[in-house]
């Protein structure tokens, strides 16, 4: 005999007093389904969770819950006034005899329960909702990014324990591999409507380029039926006006069935400029070491980062990840060691607190009254990689409507103040870009197209994520931050990282840029060399004049790159324009033999 649903919305129609949010919007949620719930940032997933938590009222529409059904919803920002610790709140109407299950929550989701509402991150509230949730052990849980600012570990813990549960969820989250091992069916919300596929995340790329590629084909054909009644409007109707007004109505039926289709949300216009290259050194630390009182957050490191790595920091919460960043960034001063930087530095940073964004100021505010980004003189223009552009039109890149241009930046969402964000770095050209937690509150769509930008961006990237196929696709080298100081690097990303530790010697091909000495293991940078590898006096010579070789080379081709960029000049100086394209070609060579051979010198300089 078939269960009864455990939730069932009928004919849901919602409005926040301007378009709709939902219209006659029906779901069903089944006694053990695993169901993601999909959809582009600002599509209504958080609203249509609250909704289906009994937490916001449709304006029309039935909510049904099976009798005696629990439901537990899992608050983003939780209301933790009148607790003394965020274990007060987490046990908060709980039998006593079920607290146990908070607190082995909060083992595995790594929550003091000790701590001060007063003092706790937004990370550690959201950690307090998840952890009194599962306490809760509903019948139905709705999680609304339950992996926001968990680390892997803790993100591995949660997989684990809604693998066993026998409880049915709603998931909305953005990290892929997190929805691909859970999930068992599909909702996805697009335009006001929910669709259901009874298959996992895994396969809802392809449902989605399906379905949007028959909805092309309908509109195609309908702009092709219309476009033949307009032609025989204007050439036949005036002949036969009594006989055919039923043909000029269902013309006009016709337009009027195009006008109310909802075109689909555009993909944010996400592009990076590198701008002029930096050296092929772009950072050089030496012998790092940093500890707060008692708490060591990195021990004798050296690591080197050259142009066009893509470096992923990874590690548990707390172990030190930013400040690490910071160090490199010349931001935190190291209790012992060097960092040097490269030539030509243009450091791009997108912060996991959103620090740069003041919460007070407009959209508009935001980018014109940045004294990088905003034109002088010009209240409505931003400088967009050195050209002026209107506000409205470049927030609109960002899939940012003119309504939004005057709302704060505090009524914003997460995945929004994101994008924001990104429009702010991505106006400067940067050759150096630091991403800490991009991938918080990006929806998946975001994502692909950030992970293609990365991909032809032609600096280097330095970034922190706890999204592991984010890491996967991104990640040349991973620097594994493990705790009390210890510091390993693998190559690859996050799977590669995975498979090679536990190796005390781990052996691969190239030579990997960044070790950590004071440590018996993990993998090994420092290649093999002869004890004979010191420099002789012409080599030692020759590593003291390069670095001014390679400064006047470089100066060199900024003239060169300066007088090609008339675009006049091949019609008018052909053979100055030839002469001038030889002469760079020859100097970004000397350039790259020169640097290659300062790297080489160096670094048997240091084994001497």
């Amino acid at each position: 005999m078939a269960r009864a649903p455990l939730l069932q919305l009928t004919d849901i129609s919602l409005t926040f007093g301007g378009e709709p949010v939902f219209s006659e919007l029906g779901l069903v949620v089944q006694p053990g389904d695993r169901v993601a719930l999909v959809g582009r940032n600002g599509s209504g997933k958080s609203t249509l969770m609250k909704v289906m938590a009994g937490l916001v009222d449709a304006d029309n529409g039935a909510r049904t819950l099976s009798p005696g059904t629990s439901v537990g919803y899992m608050e983003q920002d939780p209301d933790l006034s009148g607790f003394a610790t965020l274990g007060d709140y987490a046990v908060s109407g709980l039998d006593p005899s079920e607290a146990w299950r908070v607190e082995a929550a909060a083992e595995g989701l790594k929550l003091r329960l000790d701590a001060s509402p007063d003092a706790a991150s937004g990370g550690e509230r959201r950690r307090a909702a998840l952890a009194k949730l599962l306490g809760e052990a509903p019948e139905l849980m709705l999680l609304d990014e339950p992996t926001n600012h968990l680390d892997i570990e803790a993100i591995a813990w949660l997989e684990a324990e809604l693998q066993l549960t026998r409880a049915a969820y709603v998931l909305i989250s953005h990290d892929r591999a997190f929805l691909r091992a859970l999930t068992r069916a599909t909702l996805w919300i697009d335009r006001g409507t929910v669709r259901r596929q009874e298959k996992g995340f895994d396969a809802f790329e392809a449902w989605r380029d399906t379905v949007w590629a028959e909805e092309d084909q309908k509109r195609h054909k309908l702009d092709r039926k219309i476009k033949a009644e307009a032609r025989w409007a204007v050439e036949g109707i005036s002949a036969r006006r009594k006989r055919n007004q039923g043909r000029v109505r269902a013309l006009a039926d016709l337009r009027a069935e195009r006008s109310a289709q909802i075109r689909r949300a555009g993909t944010a216009a996400l592009e990076l400029d590198s701008g002029q290259a930096s050296g092929k050194r772009v950072i050089e630390a030496t012998g790092l070491t940093k500890a707060f009182g008692d708490m060591p957050i990195v021990r004798d490191l050296d690591l080197r980062v050259l142009r066009g790595d893509r470096i992923a920091f990874v590690g548990p919460n707390g172990v030190g990840k930013t400040t690490l960043l910071k160090i490199l960034l010349g931001e935190v001063a190291p209790d012992a060691g060097t960092v040097k930087h490269g030539t030509n530095l243009e450091i791009a940073v997108f912060d996991q607190a959103r620090a740069k964004l003041d919460p007070k100021a407009t959209l508009w505010d935001s980018l014109t009254l940045d004294p990088l980004l905003g034109v002088s003189g010009a209240s409505d223009q931003v400088m967009v990689r050195g050209t002026p552009r209107h506000v409205a039109g470049y927030l609109k890149d960002f899939l940012f409507d003119d309504r939004q241009l005057k709302a704060p930046v505090r009524s914003l969402s997460g995945g929004e103040k994101a994008r924001l964000l990104l429009a702010r770095i991505m106006a400067l050209p940067s050759n150096l870009l630091v991403l800490d937690e991009p991938t918080n509150d990006l929806d998946v769509e975001t994502l692909d197209l950030l992970q293609d930008v990365l991909g032809e961006y032609d600096g280097t990237v330095l970034l922190v994520s706890h999204d592991r196929d984010f890491l996967d696709r991104i990640a040349t080298q991973t620097v594994a931050m493990e705790g009390g100081g210890a510091v390993q690097v693998y190559p690859g990303g996050w799977s590669d990282y995975i498979d090679q530790r536990g190796a005390r010697a781990t052996v691969f091909a190239g030579e990997t840029r960044t070790r950590s000495r004071g440590s018996d293991t993990g993998p090994t940078s420092a290649p093999t060399r002869p004890a004979t590898a010191g420099l002789s006096y012409t080599e030692r010579h020759r590593l003291d004049a390069l670095p001014g070789e390679i400064a006047r080379l470089e100066a060199e081709i900024a003239k060169l790159e300066a007088f090609l960029s008339d675009p006049t000049l091949f019609t008018t100086a052909p053979a100055k324009f030839a002469k001038a394209t030889d002469g760079l070609v020859e100097r970004q060579a000397k350039l790259s033999a020169a640097e290659t051979e300062w790297l080489s010198l160096e670094e048997r300089a240091e084994q001497a």
